[in-house]
């Protein structure tokens, strides 16, 4: 009878393993599940990046005003005719 139960222990054991431990394992899926989790995050974060950039290439695309705030902030250009002004911040230009 000791021989019995030792051997359903270890059967038990034995079937046990491939769930905790094999290839398709509790602690493999966890893995695989928080890495899924993580990409999803990502591309949530990618596709709200792609839409800003696809409003801003219909918008370069339609109009000129994007096209123009681009030339004055990016390459400081100014309209003919127009004065421009700038305004230095002591406390930054002393650094």
């Amino acid at each position: 009878m000791k021989y019995l139960s030792y051997a359903l222990v270890s059967l038990i054991f034995a079937i046990q393993y491939p769930l905790w431990m094999g290839k398709g394992s509790w602690l493999r899926v966890w893995e695989f599940s928080t890495k899924v989790d993580q990409q999803k995050e990502k591309n949530l974060q990618l596709a709200a990046r792609n839409a800003g950039l696809d409003a801003e290439v219909r918008d370069l695309k339609q109009g000129i005003d994007a096209v123009e705030e681009r030339a004055r902030v990016e390459l400081g250009m100014i309209k003919q005719g127009e004065v421009f002004y700038q305004v230095v911040d002591k406390a930054k230009a002393k650094n």
